[in-house]
């Protein structure tokens, strides 16, 4: 295990952006059937058995993720986020997150470049390790394994 200078585990921060609250209600073709808390629990659980300390937020508010985002420079070692349609436009969660100079990687549950076009464009990938979409819920799972990975190479 990758011996952090805080001393303790991996520090994941997780973000979900607008309406990834309404999992199992929203477009079950696109998003899934696994409601919110589920898709929580199982993040929660893989991130526990793979040893990483993960802490989830979800808001439907621009400023609420800038504002996480923006703590999380604070405590975390990686961020996985879904920044659901702010992904498209959102300028000001692109810049917090190059901001804060953390490993930082896009999940989306659907594969957002198999949609409709104007899906097919992010602007925050370019301030992003990489991007992980079309998984369902394995996309978050495979996210939090990667910034894992990411952490324990940059400390070696």
């Amino acid at each position: 295990m990758v011996q952090l200078t805080h001393g303790g585990p991996i520090k994941i921060a997780l973000i979900h952006g607008p309406n990834l609250n309404m999992l199992g209600i929203r477009d079950p073709e696109f998003y899934g059937k696994d409601n919110f808390d589920t898709v929580n629990k199982k993040i929660e659980d893989h991130a526990k058995s793979i040893g990483l300390e993960v802490s989830i937020h979800q808001s439907n508010s621009e400023g609420e993720i800038i504002d996480f985002i923006q703590d999380a420079r604070s405590w975390a070692d990686a961020i996985v986020i879904n920044p659901g349609a702010y992904t498209h436009y959102s300028y000001a969660i692109r810049d917090a997150i190059a901001d804060t100079r953390l490993p930082t990687i896009e999940c989306h549950l659907s594969n957002v470049h198999a949609r409709e076009e104007f899906r097919r464009h992010s602007v925050i990938s370019a301030v992003t390790t990489g991007q992980i979409v079309g998984f369902g819920t394995n996309s978050y799972l495979l996210a939090v394994t990667a910034a894992k990975t990411l952490v324990e190479d940059s400390h070696r």
